[in-house]
C-alpha cells in the first residue's frame, strides 16, 4: 500500500456517495496549487492523465 493510498481512501469514504463534475474538480484542483504551489507538478500530471484515458495508447 502507497501512503498515498490512505487519503484516497479517506476520500472515498467521505465522498464517495457525491457526485462532482470536472468542471468542480478542475477548480479545486487550481484552488489546491495555488494554496500549495510545490504541488503544481503532480496536480498537472494527474490532470492531464485524466484528461487523457480514453486516448489510444498508440497515438
Amino acid at each position: 500500500m502507497y501512503f498515498t493510498d490512505r487519503g484516497i481512501e479517506e476520500l472515498e469514504k467521505r465522498r464517495g456517495e457525491e457526485e462532482v463534475t470536472f468542471e468542480w474538480l478542475a477548480e479545486q484542483l487550481r484552488t489546491f496549487v495555488d494554496l500549495n504551489p510545490d504541488f503544481e507538478v503532480p496536480v498537472e500530471r494527474l490532470a492531464t492523465w485524466l484528461a487523457r484515458l480514453d486516448d489510444d495508447e498508440d497515438e
